[in-house]
C-alpha cells in the first residue's frame, strides 16, 4: 500500500541550505535551499509514490515549549538572511506542485506532523514521516 507521506519541510530546508554550495539568481536571490529541498521532495515522491503528501514547516513564533522553558532552543543561532529569503519561494513552489503545506504559529512542525499522522492512521492510511 502506498504511504501517506508527511515531510518535515523545515528540516529539508536547513539540510539543503547547509549541504549545497551557494547558488544565486542574476538578481542575487539565494536559491540553494530551494533547489535542494524541492529536489529532495520530488525524489521522495518518485520513490514512494504516495497516496497523499503534505509538507510541514516551523514558524518563527515562540511555541508553548518556549513558555515552559525560556531557554528552549536558546542556543540556536539566528537564521541567516540568505536562508530566510528563500522560504516564501520554496512555499510557493511546493503549493504550485499541488502539495498541501502546513504551518501554524505557536506550533512546531513536529507537533503538526504528529497530529496529521494520528489522523491519517485513524483513517486507515499507512504513514511515512520524512525528517
Amino acid at each position: 500500500m502506498p504511504p501517506f507521506v508527511l515531510v518535515d519541510g523545515s528540516y529539508f530546508l536547513f539540510r539543503a541550505y547547509h549541504a549545497l554550495p551557494p547558488l544565486t539568481t542574476s538578481t542575487g536571490l539565494h536559491t540553494n535551499a530551494i533547489r535542494g529541498a524541492i529536489s529532495a521532495i520530488q525524489k521522495l515522491m518518485r520513490r514512494m509514490q504516495p497516496t497523499h503528501m503534505a509538507v510541514i514547516f516551523d514558524t518563527p513564533e515562540p511555541t508553548f515549549r518556549h513558555k515552559l522553558s525560556p531557554i528552549y532552543k536558546g542556543d540556536r543561532p539566528t537564521m541567516p538572511e540568505e536562508l530566510s529569503q528563500q522560504i516564501p519561494y520554496l512555499h510557493a513552489l511546493i503549493k504550485a506542485q499541488g502539495i498541501p503545506l502546513y504551518s501554524l504559529p505557536g506550533a512546531e512542525a513536529d507537533d503538526i506532523i504528529g497530529t496529521l499522522a494520528k489522523r491519517a492512521v485513524k483513517e486507515g492510511h499507512h504513514v511515512l514521516i520524512s525528517t
